[in-house]
């Protein structure tokens, strides 16, 4: 599901000192025994959640109606494309392979899509940051021509007339009325139950036993606070900014940032992408031009454009623009960045479609 300007990030718990690491799966109390469910779990080393949880509360039946939706084809003109089509949770929530998104009738976008993680830390969504609530956020993807090409009206009409949805937004809601606004925010629900919280990184960060960077890594983790962590920077591995990275315009000279505020000082600008995940979400930039880390990296430190939108923190004292980096610490690097792959994110049953979600919850 995702819009003219590609979808973002989301979520998944963790456990620390009596907290268990709910990855949005919840705690076994023994073996067949169904999993409880504990709603939003706030990550310990992580900031606090910007989303207004007051208006929205996540319940058990409300993140089961947001999955369902989130997977219904119904959303679409046509029926044939849902929110989980174009975000795949083995590919972190993106489009697994795809330079630009591919929607209604196999058209294509414009811009890479995003990983849904974390959302409940973000106050802007998409590469240009043109949707300033998660709640509305599913619209665009919705009435985006070349994604579902639906209208909401449209789509509300639907699930009325459908033999489930009416008793499902009663136990979400208490009665079977369907809105606009109870759609969205149980699509909202189950996005933000989408914590990504428990790779190797976060497993130091917590100080959980055993949990240390190797020597690699360590050293990785050195490079990275010097040439990385002012843009992607800690925990979220984003600053969540808009930033030209050097990139040369694309073929449909996209402006990004731009479209949004109409500043010519936003021109060439996209959201800062978050690091987590990374091994999953290829290809990268907005546009995916990239397919390989290696590709990437080498753009940093050799392969930048100049020009009067350049963000100045590529600028060197001696004139020069880029990142300055030896072979060794480029693999070094890399080393730091595997740490932080959640494959716990991505193999999470209770964010798996409901068809093939056989975790029981009570």
């Amino acid at each position: 599901m995702r819009s003219k300007s590609t979808f973002n990030r989301i979520l998944h718990p963790l456990s620390l000192g009596v907290l268990l690491f709910i990855s949005v799966s919840s705690c076994h109390s023994g073996e067949g025994e169904p999993e409880i469910f504990q709603g939003f779990v706030q990550p310990n080393h992580f900031p606090e959640a910007s989303y207004d949880f007051s208006g929205n509360e996540v319940t058990k039946e409300g993140f089961e109606l947001g999955k369902k939706l989130f997977f219904e084809p119904r959303l679409s003109r046509n029926n044939t494309i849902a929110c989980g089509s174009c975000h795949i949770q083995t590919a972190a929530f993106t489009h697994h392979g795809h330079d630009v998104s591919h929607g209604i009738d196999d058209q294509l976008g414009i811009r890479n899509p995003m990983p849904i993680m974390n959302l409940a830390w973000g106050d802007e969504f998409f590469w240009d940051g043109g949707v300033f609530d998660l709640d509305l956020a599913a619209i665009n993807a919705i009435t985006n021509p070349v994604e579902m090409d639906e209208n909401l009206p449209n789509v509300l009409k639907k699930l009325r007339e459908h033999p489930e949805y009416p008793e499902l937004f009663k136990k979400a809601f208490g009665t079977a009325e369907i809105t606009d606004a109870r759609f969205l925010k149980a699509l909202s629900q189950y996005m933000l139950m989408a914590v990504s919280a428990n790779s190797n990184y976060d497993k130091v960060k917590r100080n959980d036993s055993g949990a240390v960077f190797s020597d690699g890594q360590l050293a990785g983790y050195q490079v990275f606070q010097k040439n990385c962590a002012t843009c992607h920077s800690e925990p979220l591995l984003t600053d969540r900014s808009y930033r030209n990275n050097g990139l040369a315009p694309n073929r449909v000279d996209d402006k990004g940032r731009y479209g949004v505020t109409l500043n010519e000082a936003d021109s060439y600008k996209f959201k800062v992408p978050s690091l987590r995940n990374w091994q999953y979400t290829g290809p990268y930039m907005h546009d995916g031009r990239f397919l390989t880390l290696n590709r990437v990296i080498e753009h940093y430190r050799t392969g930048m454009v100049d020009s009067e939108f350049l963000d100045p923190v590529f600028r060197n004292d001696d004139g020069s623009i880029g990142v300055n980096m030896t072979d060794e610490e480029k693999n070094n690097l890399i080393e730091f960045l595997n740490t932080l792959n959640d494959r716990d994110f991505v193999t999470d049953p209770l964010l798996a479609e409901p068809v093939l979600n056989s975790t029981i919850i009570k």
